[in-house]
């Protein structure tokens, strides 16, 4: 998603504290997005907490970085591991069940894949915060589907993901809390692994964003996000070259060239946008378009926060962040058509800018760090306890 690359944590004096003595682990810090800015605000609430991840690689992360004390494991070193961290999938786990963590009070690990199976020391609290339980093993199919993996690839990973299933499950008996970024993961986590979730809503930097009046709101729909497969701008450019309404996409990536041509005269690419320019297309925008299945959805939640009603796919993070009929309109299915009947919805419905402003702010950074807080300090008393 296109969002605001940040040298500088969104924090506030207000916020609160983790134990002096805690431990980060994160997956892998060699690309930034909504994982890593949320790490970010887990390490302002522990500023002084060493970060344990599989490889680092500096030149690709925020400035702000280099002052933390971050320590990857030794896949660092493994022969362009950051370029094409992929395919060393079959690694990772080694890697992680190797981790030797300093003694200490708790640790919270930020995952989308491994850094929840770390081994915590001797009576530590282990919170971990779940953006997803690994997408790749327990949906290989529209995994492979998405990134045109041929047949035999496809089969050959078969019995690798079965076994990344079973050490998945097996590991999460290692973590004492679990938090879900949105009810959809918290199934997930209650379906694979058999284990309940509190439902912690990233945050988001909702201040950035504002609404103009309403005289200013011009005709155009807006889409943000990396031009990649799963996004579906595909579904979303066949809509709207049959709407014959002006669709303009924002961000960049290895799709563009294919999406270019299918556009139609109503479909405009902005490629990269700049913070300032992403704000204002927000404001400016009928509604902005979202049609994958995301576990949360950020740019959804900023889309708001600038005033905006949503047309997204109702599924994922969407059920939790955007009130079909109030805040925007869900899109039954994942298909040109369903889009197409959601926005002739669209049309004859009518969206207060104040209303989902006021949505998007329960979504604020000052409510995942009270949050979160809130929890690890529970779950380090119920471990001292138990």
């Amino acid at each position: 998603m296109m969002s605001q690359l940040i040298e500088q944590p969104t924090t506030s004096p207000a916020l609160g504290r983790l134990p002096e003595r805690t431990v980060l682990v994160h997956d892998y810090l060699n690309q930034y997005g909504g994982a890593e800015r949320l790490l970010e605000v887990i390490h302002a609430l522990a500023p002084s907490a060493p970060v344990f991840t599989s490889i680092y690689d500096a030149d690709r992360m925020p400035a702000l970085y280099r002052s933390w004390d971050i320590r990857s494991t030794w896949m660092n070193r493994l022969p362009g591991v950051s370029a094409s961290h992929q395919r060393y999938l079959p690694v990772y786990p080694l890697a992680f069940e190797r981790l030797s963590l300093p003694d200490c009070d708790v640790v919270v690990s930020s995952s989308s894949a491994f850094a929840k199976a770390v081994r915590p020391p001797k009576g530590a609290a282990h919170v971990a915060y779940i953006h997803s339980p690994m997408r790749f093993a327990w949906n290989l199919d529209a995994y492979v589907q998405r990134e045109q993996m041929s047949q035999p690839m496809r089969q050959g990973l078969r019995p690798v993901m079965a076994a990344m299933r079973a050490w998945d499950r097996r590991t999460s008996g290692r973590v004492d809390r679990f938090v879900a970024n949105s009810s959809a993961v918290r199934d997930r986590i209650h379906d694979f692994w058999g284990r309940d979730a509190d439902v912690v809503f990233p945050p988001v930097d909702t201040e950035r964003f504002g609404p103009v009046s309403d005289e200013l709101v011009e005709d155009y729909f807006l889409m943000v996000s990396r031009l990649v497969p799963y996004k579906r701008f595909d579904l979303a450019i066949d809509a709207f070259n049959t709407l014959g309404l002006p669709l303009k996409i924002a961000g960049s990536g290895r799709d563009r060239q294919a999406l270019e041509r299918r556009a139609g005269p109503t479909v405009q690419f902005l490629g990269h946008v700049s913070d300032d320019e992403l704000a204002r297309l927000y404001a400016r925008a009928r509604a902005v378009v979202f049609m994958s299945e995301d576990d949360f959805g950020i740019a959804q939640v900023e889309a708001q926060a600038a005033g905006r009603p949503v047309i997204a796919l109702g599924a994922g993070g969407a059920l939790d962040t955007v009130i079909d009929g109030v805040t925007g309109v869900h899109v039954a299915e994942q298909t040109t058509e369903s889009l197409i009947e959601a926005v002739r919805r669209f049309e004859g419905l009518s969206f207060s800018t104040r209303r989902n402003v006021e949505h998007a702010q329960q979504f604020s950074t000052q409510r995942f760090a009270d949050e979160l807080v809130r929890i690890v300090a529970e779950t380090r008393e119920a471990k001292t306890w138990s």
